[in-house]
């Protein structure tokens, strides 16, 4: 019996985030409420909401408390992660939603508590007596003594995981969730494999850039393809000259590096630039000297300039 009620805690416990997230909600809420309700009166003279700021603050929350917490037990945050509140005073161990008494105190801790302290602020602030100075202290004083107080509670919130606020634990009142939640087994296989694809990828982007690809290229075709030699002469030069050996495109300022083949400058130069010992892709020549095509006609041209 005992293995059973402590499985029956552990799925049903409310994970620290999912409460934290819910406070975060609640919060987010609040400002969109209030932003909205401020451009409703956009028109109006300005500051027309500034006097009375802190009043209609209060009349909002518990607009939203009255629809939430009264009505529902959980807040729109907890309604959100499937959380509501629970008696943490009875002893049934079956669910007990708090009691009446208990949400009309959430609603003078938390909405007459912040409306309290800005209304206090504000008339502490336009009045500058000596007797207005002890009143402020105390004030201070009280204050300070609930920020510590919320901050011990965050501390064994941390550590328990249970009444992630002061006004919880002061109340008796936790999160629990509103359905029984099942336990998830979770498969690593997915994660384990995108994590050796990542990997992988990325060794990829490191070793390509260090391999010479026309290099490459050329010492496959010399392997597969047999090597004949060929007649080194102006006239080879010109027929072969009808494409780069490079880019297969029609030659642009037609060079030689040496053997039969015709090549781009830019294309031997950037590859030369590249790769120190640059050969050749078709017929695997070495790279000796980078010299400008020289044909009959392209002679004579050139002397008649």
């Amino acid at each position: 019996m005992t293995s059973k009620k402590e499985n029956v805690k552990s799925t049903n416990r409310v994970l620290r985030i999912s409460q934290l997230d819910a406070l975060e909600l609640n919060k987010a809420l609040e400002q969109l409420v209030w932003s909205q309700f401020t451009q409703c009166f956009h028109g109006f003279k300005p500051g027309l909401l500034a006097r009375f700021e802190p009043e209609v603050k209060a009349c909002l929350w518990l607009f939203l408390w009255r629809f939430t917490i009264y009505s529902k037990n959980a807040t729109v945050g907890q309604s959100v992660l499937n959380i509501q509140y629970k008696n943490d005073f009875s002893p049934n161990l079956r669910y007990q939603p708090p009691s009446k008494n208990q949400k009309i105190w959430y609603a003078v801790c938390t909405i007459g508590g912040r409306w309290l302290e800005e209304r206090c602020y504000d008339l502490l602030r336009n009045h500058h007596l000596a007797s207005f100075g002890k009143v402020k202290q105390c004030v201070n004083f009280v204050v300070g003594l609930l920020k510590l107080g919320g901050l011990i509670n965050f501390l064994i919130f941390l550590q328990r995981g249970k009444f992630a606020t002061l006004t919880e634990r002061l109340l008796g009142i936790h999160s629990v969730f509103c359905m029984p939640q099942n336990i998830r087994e979770v498969g690593f296989e997915y994660m384990n494999r995108e994590l050796l694809w990542h990997g992988f990828a990325e060794f990829l982007i490191f070793l390509l850039p260090l391999i010479n690809v026309q290099k490459l290229k050329a010492k496959l075709s010399s392997w597969c393809i047999p090597l004949t030699g060929a007649p080194n002469s102006d006239n080879v030069l010109a027929t072969s000259g009808k494409e780069c050996s490079l880019c297969g495109e029609w030659p642009t300022l037609p060079h030689t590096i040496g053997c039969e083949h015709i090549f781009c400058y830019f294309c031997a130069k950037s590859s030369f630039l590249f790769d120190m010992y640059f050969t050749c892709p078709k017929c695997g020549t070495e790279v000796h000297s980078l010299q400008p095509l020289k044909s009959g006609i392209e002679m004579s041209e050139v002397n008649a300039l």
